[in-house]
C-alpha cells in the first residue's frame, strides 16, 4: 500500500451496535438536547487518536500495533453505565462506561508506547476506557439530558469480545465523519 496524502487516523476497537446503546441514544433524541450523537456504525472504543499522518507510514504504524499486541490474547470487557465528560456542569461528552477493562488499559498503554517509538507524542492524561455516544454543543435541555444519563447509570449494554485493534482512517464531512479501516491487527 502507497499512500502519499495526509489521512486523519486513530487506533480503536470497533463495537457491535446493541440494541440498549441504540436506545441510550433514541432517549437521548427525545430530551431535545443539543447533543451530536454518534451514529451506531461508527461506535468505537479510541485507544489512541494520531491526528492527520503521511499515508505512507501505514505499514510502519501496523508493525508498532503488532508488536504492541504481541503479548495479547483476545478478550471481552463489558459496557455498564453512563456519565459525562468533564463534569455534570460543564457537559461536552456523553459517554457509556467499562467494566473489567484492566487489559483494555494495558492494550492502551502498550499502543502508545509502540507509537511513541515511530514519533508520535505519548498520551499526557492516562487512559480512561469509554465509549463516547454524543458530543454536547450547548446547554439547551441540560436538565432533562442528565436525567436520561442517569436513568442508564446501571444499566448493562453489552459485553464486547475484543480479538484486534484497527488503524482507521476518519474523513470530516458535513454529514459527519467516515469511519474506515485501514489496517486490522489481531491478537
Amino acid at each position: 500500500m502507497c499512500i502519499s496524502s495526509k489521512i486523519r487516523m486513530f487506533v480503536a476497537v470497533d463495537v457491535p451496535v446493541a440494541k440498549p446503546i441504540l436506545d441510550f441514544e433514541n432517549d437521548i433524541r427525545k430530551v431535545g438536547a443539543d447533543v451530536k450523537l454518534v451514529e451506531p456504525k461508527n461506535i468505537h472504543v479510541t485507544l489512541k487518536f494520531l491526528g492527520d499522518v503521511d499515508g505512507s507510514r501505514v505499514p510502519d504504524i501496523k508493525e508498532a500495533l503488532t508488536q504492541a499486541v504481541a503479548s495479547s490474547k483476545p478478550f471481552s470487557v463489558r459496557l455498564k453505565g453512563s456519565g459525562v465528560f468533564p463534569n455534570r456542569n460543564y457537559v461536552k461528552v456523553v459517554w457509556v462506561g467499562m467494566e473489567n477493562d484492566d487489559v483494555l488499559k494495558v492494550l492502551a498503554e502498550s499502543v502508545d508506547e509502540q507509537l511513541s517509538m515511530l514519533g508520535f507524542e505519548k498520551e499526557k492524561r492516562g487512559f480512561r476506557s469509554h465509549l463516547t455516544v454524543g458530543r454536547v454543543r450547548s446547554a439547551r435541555n441540560k436538565q432533562e439530558l442528565l436525567a436520561v444519563i442517569d436513568s442508564f447509570a446501571d444499566v448493562e449494554f453489552c459485553t464486547v469480545e475484543v480479538k484486534s485493534i484497527e488503524l482507521k482512517q476518519s474523513e470530516l464531512t458535513a454529514k459527519g465523519p467516515i469511519y474506515s479501516t485501514l489496517c486490522a491487527v489481531e491478537l
